[in-house]
């Protein structure tokens, strides 16, 4: 049974204030709730607060499936529910009944797993965020290495042996957030069972500068009408926390003056160097810009290169890896030609320019294209302004690459250009995804076409929660 595919969310996605008058800041929200379960049992404990114990017999927890849930039978019928760990033993309550499947709540743990610990954020369960951090972080791992093997198996693909896993601290990694404000004026994130707004006082995943920015504009953002408040706030900061850029995000009509906002902002965050108000920016819907205030954009030290990254641009959001990233996905790869398709700002393309006569970066975002020329200048690679759909159509059949790179967003490559990059017939070709199973749909079409797996390596850009990072060298054969 395939379980119900998670929301889909934007690139950026992870994804509170008193008058200045007052002496000191009050913390970012108070009062934030406990993790509750649906009965009032914590989902770091096995005991229920309040609720009697069903009469039902227990549930026993089968295995993680990839969205954050988990996975139990009852009368041959699959049940997804979150907060649980395989082998346990719960109760739980269907909210949802499909044909195929229904959705529950967990309402007690009645046998607990061993590998149960207390979620170091008070908000998790509420919050949508993490969906992983009642268990330990070696467990998270296995976790994300089953679910990817069942993944590739189910749709014919056969995964090797042996899948390296590429990790590090899992907390504190986040470079950036994205925040909403509720109706009393708090930042917080948005809830696991609906889009409201979960106040928080505390993110033990994001980098501490981007929660004190929030906490100093939320404080600052008090003293505006609620109807005339921005409805969201993005923060992206560089590895050393010495670079912060800030969007706020706003109606059209918005009459939120920024330079005075950000002004007060750069006071008690003196690490802003930028901010912007902006209307829209959901998927589909690019944001537009209304009012800028500083520099551009921030400067970003990774893989040896001091990167230029805008405001919305794409750049990878685990600070502590993306050395690692950009070393597995290029490393001992040279040649007269390289080409690197959904580049960003370019990572990889960079990196390459180094060892590859030639590199062509492809990039078609806004955010991102300004940035990519800049941080080609003085190397052998050069910067395409399209989608990669059409270069791969344009392409010189004369002038074919000895390597590709690609690094689309979760909707994978598709059918249009995985039959492209097959009829191109590079030797060698590197896929980073950010979902497995649109991974597994597109390694299929290429398998068939003759390209062969080298070497799977789980990248965990994203610990606590189901998102799962993949690299996937392929060799023609």
């Amino acid at each position: 049974m395939t379980p119900p595919r998670p929301r889909k969310k934007s690139r950026n996605a992870h994804d509170p204030d008193a008058s200045e008058k007052r002496a000191s800041a009050p913390p970012l929200v108070t009062g934030a709730p406990s993790l509750r379960l649906s009965s009032g049992a914590r989902a770091g404990s096995h005991q229920s607060q309040s609720a009697q114990a069903p009469s039902a017999p227990p549930q026993v927890v089968e295995k993680p499936v990839y969205g954050g849930a988990f996975l139990t039978h009852t009368e041959g019928k699959a049940v997804f529910f979150p907060l649980a760990l395989p082998g346990e033993q719960v109760h739980i309550r269907v909210t949802q009944s499909k044909s195929g499947y229904s959705t529950a709540e967990l309402t007690k743990i009645v046998t607990p797993s061993p590998q149960r610990v207390a979620p170091r954020c008070p908000h998790f369960g509420p919050c949508g965020g993490c969906h992983y951090q009642h268990t330990g972080y070696a467990n998270q791992l296995a976790f994300k290495d089953a679910i990817l093997r069942e993944t590739l198996e189910r749709t014919g693909v056969r995964p090797p042996d042996d899948i390296a896993i590429l990790s590090a601290d899992p907390w504190a990694y986040r470079n950036r957030i994205r925040l909403a404000f509720d109706i009393e004026g708090r930042l917080g994130y948005r809830g696991r069972k609906s889009h409201a707004v979960v106040a928080i006082r505390e993110c033990p995943i994001a980098a501490p500068l981007l929660l004190s920015a929030a906490e100093a504009a939320a404080n600052l953002l008090q003293r505006v009408p609620a109807n005339l408040r921005p409805h969201e706030l993005q923060l992206f900061c560089n590895r050393d926390e010495s670079a912060l850029l800030a969007t706020f995000f706003s109606a059209d009509n918005s009459e939120i003056h920024l330079d005075r906002l950000a002004q007060s902002l750069n006071e008690r965050i003196p690490a802003l160097q930028s901010a912007q108000l902006a209307a829209g920016g959901r998927p589909g819907h690019p944001p537009r810009t209304l009012a800028r205030w500083g520099a551009d954009s921030l400067t970003y030290c990774a893989a040896d290169f001091n990167f230029r990254v805008d405001h919305g641009a794409f750049f990878q959001v685990n600070r502590w890896l993306v050395d690692h990233l950009v070393e597995a996905v290029t490393a001992n790869q040279q040649g007269r030609l390289a080409w690197d398709l959904f580049a960003g700002v370019g990572l990889f393309a960079r990196k390459l320019a180094a060892s590859f006569d030639r590199v062509v970066a492809v990039e078609s975002a806004p955010p991102a294209v300004e940035a990519l020329e800049h941080n080609l200048r003085d190397t052998s690679a050069e910067s395409v302004r399209t989608t990669t759909l059409d270069f791969l159509r344009q392409a010189p059949e004369d002038d074919r690459p000895d390597l590709i790179v690609v690094d689309p967003p979760r909707t994978g490559l598709g059918a249009d250009v995985t039959a492209l990059l097959a009829d191109c017939a590079a030797p060698e070709l590197v896929y980073v995804s950010c979902d497995p199973a649109t991974l597994a749909r597109d390694l299929r079409a290429l398998l068939s076409t003759g390209y062969a797996l080298r070497s799977v390596t789980l990248a965990d850009l994203f610990p606590q929660t189901f998102h799962i990072e993949t690299i996937v060298h392929l060799q023609r054969y």
